[in-house]
């Protein structure tokens, strides 16, 4: 309040204009009204959002970055398409990351975490009874966001934001199996019962569940079940850190023989792109072109 009882306003903050090119075109391949393999011409986007060709060169350019668009040679930009590979990569990014995510908050604050989950739920399930599946998608998704978030680690969000984008993406270019929405209200009261609990073993089995159903729904019968097979090699393939050695020995080669290869221990990889490319703001503003609401994750 100033001096005579008038308020202060804060300034309004400008963002430059690429941004807000990129977050309107971000959330226009979320929702499919740019699905997976189109073409963006310069000309016909730049008419449509009222913008010069300049900051939307360069906002696609962001968007090639963060592995949303991509650029060939002279061909021009497209949506990335979307794979069954794809896919299951994008699961397992999620279920590292989310794990991760877990195992942070159910040391340092899992009751709080678990009311501002609870809350995100209670909205999933007045969205059910509503039948309104757009509110029930945005009500899950705003779930996982709070989990990321309540981690507090910078670098966990970066990689959920783009995972995140990722989703919808997948969400809107692929046929979904509808989940009975008491039972997917009823797979999140679980997750968050376990936080609550601090049942550290449980709650990752729920969420690793929760996602392995996810994926089953989003592809077909035949590669679903290649998918599941992938997730769970892929957890048998992570060593226990303590049976690593620090070292590998290398043992001397022959003289006239090249020198061995180093084995290096496996690891669990996060894909490169999501660590690489910058966080994509989960609340952007409605694209410029409406498209059909995502479903839940």
């Amino acid at each position: 309040m100033s001096g005579d009882g008038a308020p202060i306003l804060a300034p309004v903050k400008r963002e430059p204009a690429a941004i807000v090119i990129a977050r309107r075109l971000t959330e226009a391949v979320m929702d499919g009204t740019l699905p997976p393999g189109r073409q963006l011409g310069e000309v016909e986007l730049a008419a449509q959002l009222g913008v010069s060709r300049g900051p939307l060169r360069e906002a696609m350019q962001r968007l090639v970055q963060q592995g949303i668009l991509r650029s060939e040679p002279h061909r021009g930009v497209f949506v990335v398409d979307l794979t069954p590979e794809d896919v299951t990569d994008i699961y397992l990014a999620r279920t590292a990351v989310e794990s991760a995510a877990c195992r942070i908050v159910i040391r340092r604050h899992p009751q709080r975490t678990a009311d501002r989950l609870a809350a995100a739920c209670a909205a999933m399930a007045a969205a059910a009874d509503l039948g309104d599946p757009a509110a029930l998608a945005a009500a899950d998704m705003e779930l996982h966001h709070i989990l990321i978030a309540e981690s507090g680690s910078r670098r966990l969000g970066r990689m959920a934001d783009t995972l995140f984008v990722e989703t919808r993406m997948c969400l809107s270019a692929l046929t979904v199996t509808y989940h009975d929405p008491v039972d997917l209200v009823a797979e999140h009261t679980a997750i968050i019962d376990a936080l609550r609990a601090a049942d550290e073993d449980l709650l990752i089995e729920l969420l690793d569940a929760h996602m392995r159903d996810a994926l089953a729904r989003l592809l077909p019968p035949d590669a679903a079940a290649v998918a599941d097979a992938a997730v769970v090699a892929d957890a048998a393939a992570v060593p226990d850190a303590a049976a690593v050695p620090e070292t590998v020995p290398v043992p001397d080669a022959p003289a006239a023989a090249a020198p061995p290869a180093v084995v290096v221990p496996p690891a669990v990889i996060v894909p490169p792109a999501a660590v690489v490319r910058a966080a994509v703001a989960a609340e952007a503003p409605p694209a410029v072109l409406p498209g059909p609401a995502p479903q839940p994750a």
